[in-house]
């Protein structure tokens, strides 16, 4: 099914993707977006071209082979590869390929965790530097009114949310700033899943949100 996809990455974002420039929770979310998004998947791989030519343009990058080298790798072709158990992918229609990987399954495999109003969040496991989580929000329920002290990166996986900022359904994502604050609610319809990553905390306003936020890691 063709994905009506309105809001995309920025180009810092998907040139900092191809250069492998990005926190791992950010790479997870452009991989996911771009397993959905044909535009932002072929502005990437413009990206890696470019790139590629400037590296056979740089001096000093000839790497010359050892003798034997060729052929040592077609014997490892012809010996094949190792037999290994592989798990059956997930025909899950919610959670794209690259984040069947972390979860290690479909949306049945998703450990949630209550963190109040209904909302359940899980934690996905990232390098430090900046973190990712699945959101699963009730249909019509609202998030904390909040800013951002980094950026936030918020992608719908099912169903729907709206803002102040725009509308937002399956495969867009909303880039968030210090410049951005709202309050995002999901869509009366259907009960809503994102995938949201940070590299700071959000900045709540109400008493019980910051109490709740030490308990939730946002």
């Amino acid at each position: 099914m063709t994905q009506q996809i309105t809001h995309h990455l920025t180009d810092n974002i998907l040139m900092g993707y191809a250069a492998g420039t990005l926190p791992e929770a950010f790479n997870l979310m452009v991989a996911t977006h771009v397993s959905l998004c044909d535009a932002c998947r072929a502005q990437v791989e413009s990206y890696d071209a470019v790139g590629g030519a400037v590296l056979d343009q740089t001096p000093g990058n000839d790497i010359s082979l050892t003798p034997g080298s060729f052929a040592a790798t077609m014997a490892l072709i012809a010996g094949g590869a190792p037999d290994e158990i592989r798990k059956p992918r997930s025909r899950d229609v919610v959670l794209p390929k690259p984040l069947q990987d972390y979860v290690g399954g479909g949306l049945d495999s998703v450990k949630w965790r209550s963190i109040g109003m209904g909302v359940k969040q899980a934690i996905l496991p990232t390098s430090k530097d900046a973190s990712a989580r699945l959101l699963y929000i009730p249909a019509g329920a609202a998030m904390p009114d909040h800013g951002h002290h980094g950026t936030e990166m918020t992608m719908v996986l099912q169903g729907a949310f709206q803002d102040e900022d725009d509308y937002f359904a399956r495969g867009d994502v909303e880039v968030a700033d210090s410049d951005l604050h709202h309050t995002p609610v999901a869509d009366i319809h259907e009960d809503c899943i994102c995938l949201a990553v940070t590299d700071a905390p959000l900045r709540f306003q109400g008493l019980l949100p910051k109490i709740a936020q030490r308990f939730a890691r946002i």
